[in-house]
């Protein structure tokens, strides 16, 4: 007999951003704590392609009213996402797992859902996409780079803020989950900022609240003094900002481990290191997430920079500017896909032809005809 929770499980290990399985079953424990067998059931015919509740009502043999009230349902909860254009009907598409529905549980986390999420997230980021095409990418602080006319203004988290009609916030859910387990860090929590439609649908779903330009670039502001890296989505126009912590991000808190984490991030800065220049005082070393900055004993300061991520930390705390930020060099700079959907596309390219065509089957017209031309 076919088990409703192992089908979403694998339907959502097809898409982009992938749902490993573990020996143990794990996966589908954190599905049935969150999913009813009738929510997961309609979730099994909701695509990456916003669609309209009699759309979705029709492919899952539903009536239309059962299927809006367990989509609404769905998105409350977090577990789907759910847009609300003005003046036209709501429209419903799936959440991958992240970023996705575990954000979607901010502010309604319980400690045996944490447990689950701690346990089965170092398998997600050993096994799922992220060392080979992340969703989010790193930009440094404003503070740390030349404002120039090669500096383009999706690099830069203040261009990036000024130019978004409506922001969002909400809590940080990785500290959220880290407080309740009693390992938090203290650091800023209502850090989380969404732009435009996807500011729209925070409020609409009561996760966050509208905030103005000058509230967010405050947040920016305290979130850099307190040593949180910026990670928008990994597109030129992104849809999200998030502020993390090496400590409590779920992403950040695994590369950190990795012998090279500056590979496991996209971004096209890199910290240039001056030994003439440095005192040793030790505050880059304090702030460097990755521990690209080390004590070397009676030398002074150590550079590692297959470490660095380009966040500019340590430009913001030096006091003798021993420490910029510059340009990768020509090969080792990232492409920065223009949208969502071509963050998706490549994604699923990093992962093999069959999820590609899993995606291309949920975009529809002029963009799905151009991306399969690609991929011959």
């Amino acid at each position: 007999m076919p088990d409703t929770y192992t089908d979403l499980a694998k339907y959502l290990d097809s898409l982009p951003a992938g749902f490993p399985p573990t020996e143990d079953g794990l996966e589908l424990q954190i599905l049935k704590k969150l999913f009813s067998e009738e929510e997961a059931a309609l979730a099994l015919h909701l695509t990456l392609l916003n669609e309209e509740a009699p759309v979705i009502a029709r492919k899952a043999g539903l009536p239309v009213e059962q299927t809006t009230q367990l989509l609404e349902g769905m998105v409350q909860k977090g577990l789907i996402s759910g847009s609300y254009p003005e003046d036209k009907q709501p429209i419903y598409s799936i959440s991958q797992f992240v970023i996705g529905f575990y954000e979607g549980q901010v502010n309604r986390l319980d400690h045996e859902f944490v447990q689950m999420v701690e346990a089965y997230m170092p398998f997600y980021v050993d096994h799922g996409p992220w060392k080979k095409f992340p969703q989010v990418r790193t930009i440094p602080i404003n503070e740390a780079i030349s404002i120039t006319s090669e500096v383009m203004p999706y690099l830069q988290a203040e261009a990036i803020l000024r130019s978004k009609d409506q922001i969002a916030v909400r809590n940080c859910v990785c500290r959220q989950e880290r407080e309740l387990l009693r390992k938090g860090c203290g650091k800023p929590l209502e850090t989380c900022l969404s732009f435009d439609g996807g500011a729209r649908d925070t409020v609409k779903t009561g996760k966050g609240r509208m905030i103005s330009l000058d509230e967010a670039l405050e947040i920016l502001k305290k979130a850099q003094q307190a040593g949180l890296v910026i990670q928008p989505a990994n597109s030129q126009n992104p849809i999200f900002m998030c502020m993390c912590c090496d400590c409590c991000c779920g992403v950040l808190r695994y590369i950190k481990e990795d012998p090279n984490p500056g590979s496991l991030v996209a971004n096209p800065f890199i910290a240039q290191y001056d030994p003439a220049r440095c005192i040793a005082c030790g505050d880059c070393v304090e702030i460097c997430p990755m521990a690209a900055l080390t004590e070397n004993g009676h030398d002074g300061i150590h550079f590692d920079p297959i470490r660095c991520i380009g966040c500019g930390l340590c430009v913001g705390v030096c006091p003798t500017g021993a420490v910029q930020i510059v340009h990768k060099s020509a090969p080792e700079q990232p492409r920065i896909p223009k949208n969502t959907a071509m963050t998706y596309l490549n994604i699923a390219r990093s992962q093999g032809l069959g999820k590609v065509l899993v995606l291309l089957r949920m975009i529809l017209g002029k963009f799905s005809s151009r991306v399969f031309k690609n991929t011959k």
